[in-house]
């Protein structure tokens, strides 16, 4: 089986402090065939920016360090947000990027980590989710150039409510729309494993949305530990392959100048 991760973060991220090489070495250690590097970019002044000037060179050397032992694609997270859609879409058009995770951060100039009290203490469960996946429709209208959508119904780590499950069919009509744009766009998903990590205890999406996604005539999906320390790399990539299997897939894809390459499981 050719293992992947698709989502990793590094000390390049204002979220986390491990070095490149060593996630590089957690990966080879761990048996990956392949990983990308998925440092954040958000638009709010609480995040400092990766300097790809400086960025892709040291990446590079360490892709030629280590190209016999693994295969290392140049990523990026970025925020996706419909107001602030000409600074994305410039973000992404200027430079070599292999891969693209969209996501969405923010709900309404919100951020769902640093004003988490703010977004979900005014709205109730059934509103705060509604407006995240409407918003998440708005972001993939106006940001056109990504690859996959991450983590899509992670706000249900977030919530303050005394059930933050997020089940797909309270949701259906909204989650389904996202969908349906994805798919008519040539756009994928991302199976994120690191609700584990936050005692979700379920990969982000849940099998549900995932095998609606695949009903619905969805093919791209990566995915990803999201990890942002070395030993959360590779994090519960058996479940998510697993999940692809029970869900109906047949392959996993990759990416090159973003572009999908499908790999048969």
């Amino acid at each position: 089986m050719y293992l992947v991760d698709y989502h990793l973060h590094t000390s390049f991220s204002s979220d986390s402090e491990a070095p490149m090489e060593d996630m590089i070495l957690s990966a080879i250690d761990k048996g990956l065939d392949e990983i990308a590097f998925t440092d954040h970019v958000d638009f709010d002044d609480r995040y400092t920016l990766p300097d790809y000037n400086l960025y892709i060179p040291y990446l590079e050397d360490l892709k030629h360090k280590y190209k016999n032992d693994i295969t290392i694609k140049l990523g990026i997270e970025i925020g996706l947000e419909s107001t602030k859609a000409d600074l994305v879409n410039t973000m992404t058009a200027a430079f070599p990027f292999d891969f693209i995770i969209g996501s969405s951060h923010s709900v309404r100039c919100y951020d769902l980590y640093f004003d988490q009290n703010e977004y979900f203490s005014t709205r109730t469960k059934q509103e705060a989710y509604s407006t995240y996946f409407e918003e998440m429709l708005l972001n993939i209208k106006s940001c056109n150039d990504f690859c996959v959508y991450g983590h899509m119904d992670f706000i249900s780590r977030y919530g303050l409510y005394e059930d933050n499950t997020l089940n797909y069919m309270e949701y259906a009509p909204f989650i389904d729309a996202v969908l349906k744009e994805l798919i008519a766009r040539g756009k994928g998903i991302e199976i994120n494993t690191s609700g584990y990590r936050y005692g979700i205890n379920n990969c982000y999406p849940d099998i549900e949305i995932l095998k609606r996604y695949k009903a619905l005539g969805g093919e791209i999906i990566t995915i990803g530990s999201d990890a942002h320390y070395t030993k959360d790399v590779g994090d519960h990539i058996g479940v998510a392959y697993d999940m692809l299997h029970t869900a109906g897939f047949k392959d996993i894809t990759v990416f090159k100048g973003r572009r999908p390459e499908f790999i048969r499981l």
